[in-house]
């Protein structure tokens, strides 16, 4: 855990001392309260429904643009040799990288309770949505921190990935917008494949198991997919 630790705070540091951190965070913001000012004045909206609707759409591009470098950089710049050969498992790096990038993102989110606060004060808020809804995304953010960190262990490349992480991540997005062209004995399991679809349950303020299985194996089977990518030097 201490290893962990080292290196979650190494990657947090290397996302502050640089722009990547302000960059993000700001033009999320900014993003997200433009749309939430726009339902609210425009729309005459008291609610979030706009922010949650927007937020994932945001990250697809955002959650690969943070984790691209995690384990390409170090592998272009040779730093990745240096650092197995620290008391340190190849698990533990992954998890460290992932736990980085996913602060970030959560920090992002957590940021836009102003709206939240905004709207208790314009009327009653529901908490249930609300709260299902910042949960949903902090799920959904953390399964694509774990696809940008295993597209990131593929290639030295950062482009290409981003590239493959936002293919991914938009697959997985969107598979449920096209069951319709699809045969209807596919239909339930594409459905559960979608990363949205378990969001807009869990969005509904209803906090169900199989949501909840569903973004964990998520989770572990990408970060398993990094840590035997991180491993695979070892096969060469």
């Amino acid at each position: 855990m201490n290893n962990i630790q080292i290196l979650f705070r190494r990657e947090m540091r290397s996302y502050f001392n640089s722009p990547v951190a302000y960059i993000v965070i700001t033009l999320f913001l900014v993003i997200t309260g433009y749309f939430f000012s726009s339902s609210l004045f425009l729309a005459n909206s008291a609610d979030l429904r706009t922010l949650f609707g927007i937020a994932p759409v945001i990250f697809m591009f955002f959650a690969p643009a943070i984790t691209m470098r995690l384990l390409a950089e170090e592998r272009r710049a040779g730093t990745m040799e240096i650092l197995v050969t620290l008391p340190v498992k190849d698990s533990e790096i992954v998890l460290g990288k992932f736990l980085a990038g996913l602060a970030l993102l959560v920090i992002s989110i957590l940021l836009t309770l102003i709206h939240y606060i905004t709207i208790t004060n314009l009327g009653n808020a529901d908490f249930g949505a609300s709260f299902g809804g910042y949960l949903g995304l902090i799920l959904m953010g953390a399964v694509y921190i774990s696809i940008g960190l295993f597209t990131s262990s593929l290639s030295p490349n950062q482009i290409i990935a981003f590239i493959v992480g936002f293919v991914i991540i938009f697959a997985l997005f969107m598979i449920d917008k096209v069951l319709i062209f699809l045969p209807i004995s596919l239909a339930s399991t594409l459905e559960y494949l979608s990363v949205d679809y378990h969001f807009r349950n869990i969005a509904r303020g209803v906090i169900d198991s199989r949501d909840l299985i569903y973004y964990g194996s998520m989770i572990f089977f990408f970060l398993f997919l990094a840590v035997k990518m991180t491993e695979s030097r070892k096969w060469r």
